[in-house]
């Protein structure tokens, strides 16, 4: 009966495959070439199929056979991501990480991690949410998430956080619009009636949410995807603040033109803090520590080459 199969028994026949011949197998396996043979024929009586044709001197595999050390070998990996999920779960190692990333993060950076947490943390199943403002943290005290990256213009209340990097945020508009064509400063009153193009959380109604700061058009467009509002902005139908790691190429190849702005002249350009956070009281392990050093090196290097790129 299939039943009675052993993981011994598959792992002899795949000796037997890869060795090429009984005596060989047994060679490898520390046993006499009658043991491995009677094997193969318990097994061959036990699956009810001819697994070797024994016409000549060296027995070969059959097309069934051969069918079946391929099976025998998906086998043989399952059982050992098995094996290895045992060894995580009596370590104390994570078999999932949960993170959730404000879209403001570096895609280089995410790109860099996950590639990473792939080749150190194989076993490892990583759940991913891309979100906006308050949607970060939401997730992180609902325990969605693990790990969360949220910027500090939301409330923090009840998260352990750590920082990571500070966004630069340039104001920018597409070379056709109004505002690219004056001459100097863009005074209060420059701003004051073209659209702004504003980050805007999607909130239940009557329920207040975060926006981007440094809000000066009375007339503002609010989105709720950082996407279409880059799109809004090169496509020349408003202004507005932008992370500089996301327009870099855009300004490189003049599609997208820095305003200055009287609000922010002599003093530092708009900055948005980045921190790692966490619920208060609930302990990282492994995977998860590991996850928020390598998050923080990363997105500071991928700001700090998009900072040099635009200067």
């Amino acid at each position: 009966m299939l039943e009675s199969v052993t993981i011994e028994q598959l792992r002899t026949l795949r000796a037997v495959a890869e060795e090429g011949s009984f005596t060989a197998a047994a060679r490898k396996l520390g046993q006499g070439q009658p043991a491995v043979s009677q094997a193969m024929k318990r097994l061959e009586k036990q699956l009810g199929l001819r697994l070797f044709d024994r016409s000549s001197r060296v027995p070969r595999l059959t097309a069934k056979g051969e069918a079946v050390v391929a099976a025998a070998q998906r086998l043989h990996e399952d059982l050992s991501s098995f094996q290895a999920l045992i060894g995580r779960l009596k370590s104390g190692e994570e078999t999932k990480l949960s993170l959730a990333v404000d879209a403001m993060f570096p895609t280089a950076a995410l790109l860099a991690f996950i590639k990473e947490l792939a080749a150190t943390h194989p076993g490892v199943e990583l759940a991913l949410e891309i979100e906006l403002l308050a949607a970060v943290t939401a997730l992180v005290r609902e325990r969605r998430a693990t790990l969360g990256i949220a910027g500090t213009d939301v409330d923090l209340a009840g998260l352990e956080q750590r920082p990571i990097a500070l966004l630069r945020m340039i104001p920018v508009a597409a070379p056709s619009h109004p505002l690219a064509t004056v001459k100097g400063v863009l005074t209060d009153a420059h701003l004051a009636s073209a659209v702004q193009v504003v980050l805007s959380e999607r909130m239940p109604a009557g329920q207040p949410g975060s926006t981007d700061k440094g809000v000066f058009s009375t007339r503002t467009w609010r989105v709720a995807d950082l996407m279409t509002k880059h799109a809004l902005i090169v496509g020349g139908l408003g202004w507005g603040h932008e992370p500089e790691h996301l327009v870099r190429e855009d300004l490189a190849a003049g599609r997208l033109i820095e305003l200055k702005l009287a609000a922010w002249e002599g003093g530092l350009p708009p900055q948005r803090s980045l921190v790692l956070v966490r619920r208060k009281g609930s302990p990282l392990g492994p995977v998860a520590t590991w996850a928020s050093n390598r998050l923080t090196t990363l997105c500071q290097e991928a700001l700090t080459a998009a900072h040099h790129h635009t200067r």
